[in-house]
C-alpha cells in the first residue's frame, strides 16, 4: 500500500506559479513511478505528467509542456509538480497518483493503483 498526500494548490492569477507537492508512506517510493493528472468540472480526469522512478524519464501533455516541470524526491518520497505560466483553463483539482516501476502505460489514469485526495487549483483572469 502507498498513501499519497497532496498539497499546495491554491488561488493565483493567470501568468502565476504553484507549486504542488506530492508526499507519499508506505512502500518503498523509489518503486513507483509518478503521475499527476487534474479534472475539472464536468470533464474527465486527465493526464498531466509523469515521472519514472529514477526521475530520469519524464513526459507532459501537450497542454502544459514547457510550462509545467514534474520532479521527485525519493529521499524525502515526494514528487513536485511546477506550475508556471498559469492559465484560466489549468482551473482542475490535481491528483497525484503511482504505479509500480515498469509497468506500461504512463498516460492512463486507469494504469494507476494508488491516488491522493486531490488539492483543488483555480486560476483567475
Amino acid at each position: 500500500q502507498v498513501q499519497l498526500v497532496e498539497s499546495g494548490g491554491g488561488l493565483v492569477q493567470a501568468g502565476g506559479s504553484l507549486r504542488l507537492s506530492c508526499a507519499a508512506s508506505g512502500r518503498t517510493f523509489s518503486s513507483y513511478a509518478m503521475g499527476w493528472f487534474r479534472q475539472a468540472p464536468g470533464k474527465e480526469r486527465e493526464f498531466v505528467a509523469h515521472i519514472s522512478w529514477s526521475g530520469g524519464i519524464t513526459y507532459y501533455a501537450d497542454s502544459v509542456r514547457g510550462r509545467f516541470t514534474i520532479s521527485r524526491d525519493n529521499a524525502k518520497s515526494t514528487v513536485y509538480l511546477q506550475m508556471n505560466s498559469l492559465k484560466p483553463e489549468d482551473t482542475a483539482v490535481y491528483y497525484c497518483a503511482a504505479r509500480p516501476a515498469g509497468t506500461p502505460g504512463w498516460g492512463r489514469s486507469s494504469n494507476y493503483g494508488y491516488w491522493g485526495q486531490g488539492t483543488q487549483v483555480t486560476v483567475s483572469s
